[in-house]
C-alpha cells in the first residue's frame, strides 16, 4: 500500500517529498534523499520467527505489509579469519554481493509503485542486483553502462531480461544518461546511491551480524568504501539497534590509495570531500572520485569513533592471494578490507578490537 511508504527527507535542506510523487533527487539542492522513518525500538525483533530472507528484520524496514520479492538474500554466515576478526561470506548472496540487500528494497518498492520502467546505472555489482531483482519482481529494467564495459557483465543483465545501454564515456556519462531518463514520466530511478530505500536495505548486514553473534556487535565493523551505500546502511544499522541497547562499534572505512577522496578528506579534518583524479586500481568497486553522500559518510565515521585506511595495489594483491590461501577467492575489491587489518596491514590497525568485514564476488 502505497499511502502508508514513508517519504523522502533531504538531509541538506530539509525539503519533503512524496514517494509516490518525488523526482529521484532533492528538487532545491540536487542531493540525494534520506528517508523519514525510524523504527521503533519497543517493537519486538525477532528474526528467527521470520522468513530465510532479508524481509526476517520486517520490524525495521520501511517497507509496510506483505512482501512479494525474495530470493533468499541475506543471513550469510561469519567464518574465522584471524583471531578477532570474522568474514561475512557476501559471495553467498543470489547475485554474489552486499548489494543484493539494497537491490531487493528497490525492486519491492518499485513493485508497488508501478512504474512503466526501473532505470539503473552501473556495470558493476549494483547494476546486476538491481536487474536480477527486477527480473524477479517482473519489472521492465533498463541499464546503462559506460562504453568498455565488458561483454561478460552487460550479458549478464542481458540474461536477466534487462535492456542494456553502452554509453559513449566514463562511468559518469552512464550516471548522466541514467538520470535523464530517471527524469521522463513512468520511470522509477533504482539508484543505489540516491534512494535511501536502498540504505534501508543494506543496513540489515550489521542486523545479521547482530543475530548471528548472540545479539551483540563487533567492537569494529571494516567496510570498503567508495559511494558509501554498506557504511551508511551500517550507520543506520547501528544507531537503530543502539536505541535496544545494543553496544555500537567503530565504523572502519577502507578506500585504494589510487582514489581515496573520503581518507583524504578525512585526514585533513574536513567535512566535505572534493573530487580527485579517477585512476586505475584493482579495487573498481570502491575507485569513486567523488561520492554523492560525502558528508554524510565522513560524518557516521567520526560519530562512530573510527577512521579511514587506505591500502595500496601491491596489498590488495597480497591480501587477495591470502584469502585464496585461505579458501575464499573473492573479487579484488573485496579483498581491500583483509588488505586493511590482516597480516599485510602495518601496526595493529584493529587496535585489539574484534572485527567483522564483507567478502563478495566469486569471479
Amino acid at each position: 500500500m502505497t499511502h502508508a511508504l514513508p517519504g523522502y527527507v533531504c538531509p541538506e535542506d530539509g525539503t519533503c517529498a512524496d514517494v509516490r510523487t518525488a523526482p529521484w533527487r532533492c528538487p532545491v539542492c540536487g542531493g540525494p534523499w534520506d528517508l523519514d522513518f525510524t523504527p521503533d525500538p519497543a517493537t519486538a525483533l525477532d528474526p528467527a520467527a521470520g522468513p530465510n530472507s532479508l524481509w526476517r528484520y520486517a520490524p525495521a524496514l520501511p517497507l509496510p505489509g506483505a512482501f512479494a520479492v525474495s530470493m533468499a538474500e541475506g543471513h550469510t554466515p561469519l567464518v574465522p579469519l584471524a583471531e578477532r576478526v570474522h568474514a561475512k561470506l557476501d559471495f553467498m548472496m543470489p547475485t554474489l554481493s552486499f548489494k543484493d540487500r539494497g537491490a531487493v528494497m528497490l525492486a519491492e518498492l518499485a513493485r508497488r509503485l508501478a512504474p512503466e520502467r526501473v532505470v539503473a546505472d552501473s556495470s558493476g555489482n549494483a547494476g546486476t542486483a538491481v536487474a536480477a531483482y527486477c527480473a524477479r519482481a517482473g519489472l521492465n529494467c533498463e541499464i546503462f553502462v559506460p562504453e568498455g564495459t565488458s561483454d561478460r557483465k552487460t550479458g549478464r543483465l542481458r540474461d536477466h531480461g534487462a535492456a542494456v545501454r553502452v554509453v559513449p564515456g566514463g562511468r559518469d556519462a552512464a550516471a548522466d544518461a541514467a538520470r535523464g531518463a530517471a527524469d521522463r514520466p513512468g520511470v522509477f530511478y533504482a539508484s543505489h546511491v540516491f534512494n535511501p530505500y536502498f540504505l534501508h536495505g543494506t543496513k540489515t548486514y550489521v542486523y545479521e551480524v547482530w543475530e548471528e553473534l548472540g545479539g551483540r556487535l563487533p567492537q569494529a565493523l571494516v567496510v570498503p568504501v567508495g559511494n558509501g551505500t554498506l557504511l551508511l546502511g551500517a550507520a543506520l544499522a547501528v544507531e537503530e539497534l543502539a536505541r535496544r541497547g545494543v553496544r555500537p562499534p567503530a565504523l572502519i572505512a577502507v578506500q585504494a590509495e589510487a582514489v581515496a577522496p573520503l581518507a583524504e578528506a578525512f585526514a585533513a579534518g574536513a567535512e566535505e570531500a572534493g573530487p580527485v583524479a579517477q585512476r586505475p586500481t584493482l579495487a573498481e568497486g570502491i575507485a569513486i572520485p567523488s561520492p554523492a553522500r560525502a558528508r554524510q559518510i565522513l560524518a557516521a565515521v567520526r560519530k562512530s569513533g573510527g577512521t579511514f585506511l587506505t591500502v595500496s595495489e601491491d596489498r590488495l594483491r597480497e591480501a587477495r592471494a591470502d584469502l585464496a590461501r585461505r579458501g575464499l577467492f573473492v573479487e579484488p575489491t573485496a579483498a581491500a578490507c583483509w588488505a586493511a587489518v590482516g597480516p599485510t596491514a602495518p601496526d595493529d590497525p584493529l587496535q585489539g578490537r574484534t572485527a567483522v568485514l564483507p567478502l563478495c564476488g566469486a569471479q
